[in-house]
């Protein structure tokens, strides 16, 4: 009987949670799941099973906004996690005054709404006038229009997006180095292990399930990627910056295909699942073990 009210106890613990969870978050995805089933207009609703799926895979818009989406997610992730861990792993182990600096330096651009640092990195390719424009036209360069072009535009998204975003890998990646302990390094030392070689042995392994966690983090982050494209490029030139986050805004607010927006609203969640699930089976055999 005790046994049965300590497990009463902490169950109600946790309901608030599970309530806010179920209400805010299961209701939301299975009625997503059930809208994308149906044609919706603003007097009624007409079930079309997965015709709006059939729809979408025979649009090339939709499937250039697929191709961009995987390119967006392969290019920030990678980008993200290999300089983080790049200038993480360069001083970690530095003066803290130094460190504090680098950190807060990095971290800077992350404080800054995603409409602010859009709209400065839109002053900045302005290709009229803007500060990069005038910066390669010293080198030579004419007719600059990075966001004009459809081979440049979507690279030049990425890279604006992986700044605003890559200060918060930093800080958790050296958070994470400075609570290695420190007797790690002095057998490492013993044994003549140059730098090189505790980053590989020691640093890494330990930053790992950080890794998997950023990993993770930053799919669904891209995925979710729409105020930089809305006020850089509104998903031009041509489509060529159009992603699923994108294309499910225009279904929903400006052709009010309730039912289409729905379905890439599916499709958004199964790939962040497929993504993420290797990485979550990577992080519960890392634990095991």
């Amino acid at each position: 009987m005790k046994r049965l009210k300590e497990s009463l106890s902490g169950y109600l613990f946790i309901l608030p949670q599970f309530l806010f969870f179920g209400v805010f978050i299961l209701y939301p995805v299975f009625l997503g799941f059930r809208i994308s089933l149906f044609e919706t207009s603003y007097q009624n609703e007409t079930f079309v099973g997965l015709d709006n799926y059939r729809y979408l895979f025979s649009d090339p818009v939709f499937r250039q906004s697929i191709v961009n989406t995987v390119l967006f997610i392969v290019g920030i992730v990678f980008m993200t996690i290999v300089f983080a861990l790049f200038v993480s792993t360069t001083v970690f182990d530095k003066n803290n005054k130094y460190v504090s600096f680098i950190r807060t330096s990095y971290y800077l651009p992350v404080m800054v709404s995603m409409v602010v640092m859009s709209i400065i990195w839109n002053f900045f390719l302005n290709p009229a006038s803007g500060l990069v424009t005038y910066m390669l036209r010293q080198t030579g360069v004419t007719n600059v229009n990075l966001l004009g072009n459809p081979n440049t535009v979507l690279w030049v998204i990425i890279f604006v997006t992986f700044v605003g975003n890559v200060g918060q890998a930093i800080m958790l990646y050296i958070a994470t180095m400075i609570g290695i302990p420190k007797d790690y390094f002095e057998a490492a030392d013993i044994d003549g292990a140059s730098r090189w070689q505790k980053i590989r042995r020691i640093v890494l392994p330990i930053v790992q399930p950080t890794t998997i966690y950023l990993i993770i983090t930053n799919i669904v982050m891209v995925l979710k990627i729409f105020v930089v494209i809305q006020l850089l490029t509104g998903g031009g030139p041509n489509n060529a910056s159009v992603t699923l986050m994108y294309l499910l805004y225009q279904h929903a607010f400006q052709y009010n295909n309730t039912g289409i927006a729905a379905a890439i609203g599916v499709i958004m969640f199964l790939i962040a699942l497929l993504l993420s699930i290797p990485q979550l089976r990577g992080f519960l055999k890392s634990n095991r073990n």
